[in-house]
């Protein structure tokens, strides 16, 4: 081809259908594109026939039509498969990319464009976010676990390490969730086979001996024993066997009773706290995942879970956990395998569809399967999140799209039907493992079928009916959610987090740094605020690790230290950090400043705050909340204006007033924030001689305790100690000793002073 004659016939064609010829660089100023193919000639604008327009020369050699419906096109196959997309660019979907990702998206602001056909499916969504809570609230529960968890294991001095698991930390807050934690034991290692043993041998090592008739349980045969024996694990919870020496389960688990010393009982696997509200699971760790797993890695799947989240199972490894199976109820030797770990990375990977879909299983067992009294309890969560496990790897992972949440309600459905229908629910990890046995049979599952089945008959309008009755029995859309979300997280917050405390300053002082990277780090602000409530409550724990204070000019440095830890320790709450402030002006003599701080505290401790650390709040205490709070205030301020806390006097505090020293002689010791300033009141006008003023207090702080203001009950053993020591000091010794008596007849929590105090009497 004449490419210069071609050049020629088009710079002659000056009009085209009256249109005069308009090149790029007397339009637009560019002369030329940097293109090396044959389009080397500059590109012309003209009319086509069609009434269009058409670029001559150009690059691609498309008209603007054409590509108008290309870039459609490309975006409905993008729209098509934006889960896979999503997967690709965030497997981790509890990272700070995916969390900027949410924010800065339409989506995030649920609101999605519904047919009227979508009306049935629009409602159920709707309903399910009000309860389940938005992409953003699930995730943020995610990251606030994980950071109690990173805050926990960063001290070097435990012996245990922290792992939040069940359904809150992953993700979902529903009514009556438990706290789920789990403690692995440092030091003791768990290896798959003699070759993984480590030389020289520094720790306990275990070898796994898998049973193959009980898939998903091994036996624990000590082969090497360290020369430092484990705190935890010691030789007596070992049981003789014809292969050797083997963990026995009962032995373990009593001693880890024994030495934490609490009223635990036996829940499956774990102990749980008195009023049930708290499981802790005390387990072992193997580095390595059994052999039985090895399939679970390769087998053929669809886009998920993505490899980049397989690959961390894989390095993590599994869990040991004390519980035999169901069939051998007398079974000692064998360890239940635990994948907790890799079921939250994998929850944590979920998609919102999929996360709704999670919440909608568990509430359709809460509200229709456990409704029939003859199928209740036959299924578990458990169970349920194992079908939506089996169903996102079999299916494209674009299926879970909001539209056809439905659709995979059915998928998940319809797989469980097909499993009760077989006796047979094999583990998602270990498929030969049937989690059914001892519990669904011949015997009861057509009673669970026929649930389930009706539940499939029913259709999308029986579950949601059932789930979230229709209002006068039609369907009414919210059109905007309820801000009330934020101050679930907010409660979830106050009911959960807690920060442990440490004996060693230098290693409080490294948490420190720690604490302050991450909220540099961190890109939410609801995460960075919680960790700089973490920082604010560990400067109170360094502040106790200083040197005693005293009125010596010489300590002006310490006293400078204790200043800045103490700041910054009144941002936790509105009341702890004021109250340890309080205690080092008693210990400095400064009665008067001390009195004027403990007036303020008795100010904000009003009906109306928020005491932390709950089992649950009532819906009166979160109403309230709500009128002193407003959605577009930081969680610091919000904590700072409308919760109190007790405050925490670690083992051997600097800053215990010297009347109490006894108390922290062996523990930390909570004290009401009422209590403790009615009885810095009581000490202060002890000293200064006002015996009217000593008295008065004296009688607040009676009924300060009398009436349990502020006061946990996991506590008031403390509070009626400190009562028992104020009346001793004041000279009624009988009273004293009533009082000490009295708090040592608590089932729990017992304050440990108040023997010795009781005894202290009887000598007099």
């Amino acid at each position: 081809m004449n490419r210069k004659s071609r050049k020629d016939e088009i710079d002659n064609d000056q009009n085209v259908h009256g249109l005069r010829k308009i090149t790029y660089w007397g339009k637009c100023g560019v002369k030329r594109f940097p293109y090396r193919g044959s389009h080397r000639f500059s590109p012309c604008v003209y009319q086509s026939e069609d009434g269009g327009i058409v670029i001559s020369n150009d690059v691609f050699g498309l008209t603007i039509r054409q590509f108008e419906r290309r870039y459609k096109a490309c975006l409905e196959r993008r729209k098509s498969q934006e889960q896979y997309i999503l997967n690709l660019r965030y497997p981790d979907k509890t990272s700070d990319e995916y969390m900027e990702h949410l924010e800065n998206s339409k989506y995030c602001q649920d609101y999605l464009s519904w047919t009227a056909d979508d009306l049935k499916v629009r409602y159920l969504y709707e309903n399910l976010v009000k309860t389940v809570g938005t992409e953003i609230d699930i995730r943020q529960r995610q990251q606030l676990f994980i950071i109690q968890d990173i805050i926990y294991n960063a001290s070097l001095e435990k012996a245990l390490t922290h792992i939040s698991s069940g359904s809150l930390a992953e993700g979902l807050d529903l009514r009556g969730s438990d706290i789920d934690l789990m403690f692995v034991i440092d030091n003791v290692d768990v290896i798959q086979d003699l070759r993984n043993m480590r030389h020289p041998v520094q720790c306990t090592t275990l070898v796994m001996e898998t049973d193959n008739d009980h898939p998903g349980f091994t036996r624990l045969r000590l082969i090497a024993g360290a020369d430092v024996e484990n705190d935890i694990l010691t030789y007596e919870d070992f049981e003789s066997t014809s292969k050797g020496l083997c963990l026995s389960v009962n032995k373990f688990v009593s001693n880890i009773k024994e030495i934490f010393q609490q009223q635990l009982s036996t829940h499956g696997p774990c102990l749980s706290d008195q009023g049930q509200h708290v499981d802790f699971a005390f387990c072992l760790r193997s580095r390595y995942l059994p052999y039985s797993t090895i399939s679970w890695a390769s087998r053929y799947r669809h886009q998920w879970p993505p490899n980049s989240t397989i690959d961390k199972i894989e390095q993590y490894g599994c869990l040991l956990v004390p519980i035999g199976p169901r069939t051998i109820p007398d079974c000692n030797i064998l360890w239940r395998l635990s994948f907790s770990v890799a079921e939250k990375q994998l929850v944590h990977s979920f998609n919102f569809t999929q996360l709704l879909c999670y919440g909608l299983l568990k509430l359709t067992l809460k509200h229709i399967v456990n409704t029939n009294k003859e199928a209740e309890g036959l299924l578990c969560s458990y169970f349920l999140k194992t079908a939506l496990f089996w169903v996102s790897e079999e299916v494209d992972i674009d299926t879970f799209q909001i539209s056809k949440l439905f659709v995979c309600f059915s998928h998940c459905l319809d797989k469980l039907k097909l499993w009760v229908k077989k006796c047979n629910c094999p583990n998602y990890f270990i498929p030969e493992h049937n989690m059914f046995i001892g519990k669904i049979n011949s015997d009861n599952n057509t009673i669970l079928l026929n649930v389930l089945n009706g539940i499939r008959c029913d259709g999308i309008d029986g579950l949601t009916n059932q789930i979230f009755p229709y209002k006068n029995g039609s369907l009414r859309l919210q059109r905007k959610y309820s801000e009330s979300s934020c101050f679930k997280l907010d409660f979830l917050f106050y009911r959960i987090f807690s920060v442990t405390y440490i004996t060693d300053l230098s290693q409080c002082l490294k948490k420190l740094m720690i604490i302050e990277s991450l909220i540099k780090s961190k890109y939410s602000t609801f995460i960075i605020d919680v960790c700089k409530y973490c920082h604010a409550e560990i400067s109170q724990n360094a502040a106790q690790l200083l040197p005693p204070p005293s009125i010596n000019t010489e300590t002006y440095s310490i006293h400078k230290l204790y200043h800045r830890r103490l700041q910054d320790g009144t941002k936790a709450d509105a009341v702890s950090g004021w109250l340890l402030y309080a205690s080092f002006y008693y210990l400095t003599e400064q009665y008067n400043v001390t009195l004027r701080l403990t007036d303020y505290v008795l100010s904000r401790c009003s009906a109306d705050m928020v005491v932390t650390h709950c089992a649950n709040y009532s819906e009166e205490v979160m109403n309230n909340y709500r009128k002193h709070v407003h959605p577009t205030m930081t969680l610091n301020d919000k904590m700072r204006i409308t919760t109190v806390s007790d405050v925490e006097y670690i083992k051997h505090s600097s800053l215990i007033p010297t009347e109490l020293q006894l108390e922290v002689e062996d523990h930390n010791m909570s004290v009401a924030p009422t209590v403790m300033s009615q009885c810095l009141n009581f000490l202060c006008y002890h000293h200064l001689g006002d015996i009217s003023n000593r008295q008065q207090a004296l009688r607040d702080l009676y009924l300060t305790v009398i009436n349990l203001n502020f006061t946990l009950s996991r506590i008031l053993s403390n509070s009626i100690t400190i009562l028992g020591v104020c009346y001793e000091i004041s000279g009624d010794k009988d009273t004293a000793y009533q009082y000490y008596d009295q708090a040592l007849q608590f089932n729990g929590g017992i304050c440990s002073s108040a023997e010795a105090g009781k005894s202290k009497l009887l000598e007099v």
